[in-house]
C-alpha cells in the first residue's frame, strides 16, 4: 500500500489509468442515465447513485437482486443511453497534456465501462486513444477484483507491482492495491472526500511526467 510521500520521485515500469473521474469526467451523463434507471425501479436516486461509481453495470444491477430483472439486459439498455448521450463529458484538468507527454508504451487505460462507451467518452473529452485499453467486457471479475489492472500491465509487458495506477473510486482503489501497484487517487469529481492511505491529487494541472534514461516513468511537480 502506498505511503503517502512514496509517489512522487519513484520510478514506474508503466501509468494504468481509470477512465471516467480519472481521465474523463463523465459525472453529468451518468447520474441523468442511472437516476432515471433508479426511479424506473423504484430506488431513491441519490442514495443509489453513491452505489455505482467504477464498477461494472451489470455487477451493480446484480448486486441489487431485483425481482424479476435481467441484469445483462438492464446493462445493454444502459449502455444504449449513455452511448446516446455524451454531453458535458469533458477532461479531468490537464489529462490530455499528461497522456500526450507518457511515451505510448508505459500506460494503459483500464476501465469498467464496455469498450465502445469507453471510446466514445474519450472521443467527447479529447482523450488520447492508448495503445493498450482493457474494457469490462474482457474480464471474468470486474473491480474491486484486480484482474483489470493485472491484464492491463500484463499487455503492456509489465508487472502489476510495478506500475502506478491512478483511480477515483473505492473500487477501483481496491483493485489496483489487490494488484499491488502503487496507487494515485485523483479527487475532481468528489463531492465527499473519504480518507484514503494513498497519494492525493485533484488534476495533473501542477504534476508532469518524469521519464528516465532507462524508460521508467515518474510522476513530479510540474514547478
Amino acid at each position: 500500500m502506498s505511503a503517502l510521500s512514496s509517489v512522487p520521485g519513484k520510478s514506474y515500469d508503466a501509468f494504468l489509468f481509470d477512465m471516467d473521474g480519472t481521465l474523463l469526467n463523465s459525472i453529468a451523463v451518468v447520474e441523468r442515465v442511472w437516476a432515471g434507471w433508479a426511479v424506473r425501479h423504484g430506488l431513491e436516486p441519490e442514495v443509489f447513485l453513491r452505489t455505482i461509481h467504477g464498477i461494472r453495470a451489470v455487477d451493480v444491477i446484480k448486486q441489487l437482486a431485483l425481482p424479476g430483472v435481467d441484469p445483462v439486459h438492464e446493462a445493454k439498455q444502459l449502455l444504449d443511453e449513455e452511448m446516446a448521450d455524451v454531453e458535458g463529458i469533458v477532461q479531468i484538468p490537464g489529462a490530455v497534456s499528461f497522456l500526450n507527454s507518457i511515451a505510448p508504451d508505459r500506460w494503459a487505460i483500464v476501465t469498467s465501462a464496455p469498450i465502445e462507451l469507453a471510446k466514445r467518452r474519450m472521443a467527447a473529452a479529447g482523450i488520447p486513444t492508448p495503445r493498450v485499453l482493457v474494457s469490462g467486457e474482457e474480464v471474468a471479475a470486474g473491480k474491486p477484483s484486480p484482474e483489470c489492472y493485472r491484464l492491463g500491465a500484463q499487455r503492456l509487458g509489465v508487472d502489476p507491482s510495478k506500475c502506478l495506477v491512478f483511480e477515483d473510486a473505492v473500487a477501483g482503489i481496491l483493485a489496483g492495491e489487490a494488484a499491488g501497484a502503487d496507487v494515485t487517487v485523483i479527487t475532481a469529481t468528489h463531492t465527499t472526500p473519504f480518507e484514503t492511505p494513498h497519494f492525493s491529487i485533484p488534476d495533473y494541472l501542477e504534476w508532469r511526467v518524469n521519464a528516465a534514461a532507462d524508460g521508467r516513468v515518474g510522476l513530479a511537480p510540474a514547478s
